[in-house]
């Protein structure tokens, strides 16, 4: 099974073309970097995803929330679900943890911006 895909590691946005044997990535080619293979790999086989949102803190002031590493895309949901969840009180700076493991992934949100 062939399928295609559109890079989105950088600007260059090369088009992939990737050979599948079942669920097994047989090859890569269009990429003119590896991350390009890499992001074929990950993507078809276990896609990952940065999250971001927002919460609102006890103040009513709403803050900009981020993983801070990609989750399984499968736990996008639950990952917000939890950040909503977060009783969050000012001051809050950049980097602060919002929510702990979020949705059991064992990856932290964090404060995208100093409030």
């Amino acid at each position: 099974m062939t399928k295609e895909l559109i890079c989105i590691c950088c600007p260059m946005g090369c088009g992939l073309t990737v050979e599948m044997n079942g669920s097994e990535v047989v090859s890569v080619t269009g990429n003119t970097c590896k991350r390009g293979d890499d992001y074929a790999r990950q993507e078809l086989t276990a896609p990952m995803r940065t999250v971001t949102t927002t919460v609102r803190t006890a103040d009513g002031v709403s803050i900009p929330v981020k993983t801070k590493e990609p989750v399984p895309k499968d736990r996008i949901f639950d990952c917000v679900k939890d950040i909503k969840a977060a009783n969050v009180t000012l001051p809050v700076r950049v980097g602060d943890v919002i929510a702990a493991n979020v949705a059991g992934t064992g990856i932290d949100a964090v404060a995208a911006r100093s409030v």
